[in-house]
């Protein structure tokens, strides 16, 4: 098997559940946030300081890397860890999401998607089978079965019809995945804000035995106390001695808060994104660089952080390099941000091995919510 997950000890205040992940390229501490590569690059990044701040692990994506430079390629550089100098775990995600979410001209059939390029508008194609093709080629220690993420809001009907099509499409990808000892793959519920149909994904799914589940088609616009709901539905429904992974969740409220729902892996381009825009996450909140008030400002982004940017750099000086389009500034807010997340998981972690995550998540909410002039995401 190529991913084992091993359950260390449950918290006894909360239940959240603290566990290694081994993989052929390293083992992981969970729970984990995954910083996202999109295109087999953490963007203004590079591997060594990724490593430097504590990342395990790191996602790409199977729909723009197939666009390109395109999956041969990547295969013939000797797959993703090769071709980007990377040594440590790669989850992809399946292309599904991206297929669903930036191609307006798509087509679904029993067979898969029909849509054309978001670059040169070329029709391409993309079912169960052509995304363990991708996959495959790109050589991840952890690949996704293709799923259908439905939209929020939508209809009961068309969310069972999208699920139990995703449970067809699981099997296929199951029945095409021809590197097990190399490559996990794990299955995706869905279900959309619809409790029961959570239920029944779930079940339907679990009968595949799949080494990890994900948990899709949450954080799609829907309120967080909604998707807090169907993580209670779900979870206790994963079986407890394989990883579950909340695919696209990254603002810090919803981390804590997803692992006391017992999640285990997490990812999304938020922290990073945002960072390129001049907004980094403190432990007092959101702090939005470009603002006038920071111009005289000679503090650091965080006092409460001893990350690189934090240590050399003062506020004033990040957003003279933001507003001047300095692609340094872009480094430093990029740096502050995942290492602010990867530093949350460690305290989360530790807090698990203290029994006390709900101390820590009463805490941590009290300074992050506490402060009138800063605003959580």
């Amino acid at each position: 098997m190529a991913v084992r997950y091993e359950l260390i000890k449950t918290c006894r205040q909360t239940g959240a559940r603290l566990g290694r992940l081994h993989t052929p390229h390293g083992t992981i501490d969970t729970p984990v946030f995954m910083p996202v590569g999109t295109l087999a690059t953490v963007k203004t990044m590079s591997p060594e300081e990724l490593k430097q701040i504590g990342a395990q692990i790191i996602l790409s994506n199977t729909y723009h890397l197939f666009l390109r430079p395109g999956h041969d390629i990547v295969a013939e550089a000797g797959g993703l860890h090769a071709f980007m100098n990377w040594d440590r775990a790669i989850l992809t995600d399946s292309g599904g999401f991206q297929v669903f979410s930036l191609s307006k001209l798509r087509r679904i059939s029993e067979e898969g998607v029909a849509f054309r390029s978001h670059i040169s508008g070329e029709p391409l194609f993309i079912g169960p089978e052509k995304s363990m093709e991708i996959q495959h080629a790109l050589g991840a220690d952890i690949v996704m079965a293709f799923d259908e993420c439905p939209p929020y809001p939508a209809e009961r009907d068309y969310v069972k019809a999208s699920l139990e099509r995703t449970t067809r499409w699981a099997e296929r990808c199951l029945n095409a995945h021809q590197r097990s000892g190399e490559q996990a793959l794990f299955g995706i519920v869905q279900g959309g804000m619809y409790g029961d149909l959570r239920e029944q994904s779930a079940r339907e799914l679990t009968q595949f035995d799949f080494p990890g589940y994900a948990v899709g088609g949450l954080s799609v616009g829907e309120p967080k106390e909604l998707m807090y709901d169907m993580l209670e539905v779900t979870t206790p429904l994963l079986p407890a001695d394989k990883p579950r992974y909340l695919m696209g969740v990254g603002s810090p409220d919803a981390l804590v808060e997803g692992v006391l729902r017992g999640i285990d892996m997490f990812d999304c381009v938020l922290p990073t994104r945002i960072a390129r825009n001049g907004t980094t996450m403190t432990s007092t909140g959101r702090l939005v660089i470009r603002n006038a008030k920071f111009a005289r400002d000679f503090g650091s982004l965080d006092p409460a952080c001893d990350c690189y940017t934090c240590c050399n750099y003062s506020r004033a000086y990040i957003r003279h390099l933001m507003k001047a389009d300095e692609i340094f500034g872009m480094r430093l807010t990029t740096t502050h941000n995942l290492y602010f997340l990867l530093q949350l998981m460690k305290n989360v972690r530790q807090a698990i091995v203290d029994d006390r995550l709900q101390d820590f998540r009463d805490e941590f909410f009290a300074r992050y919510y506490g402060q009138g002039s800063y605003k959580a995401f």
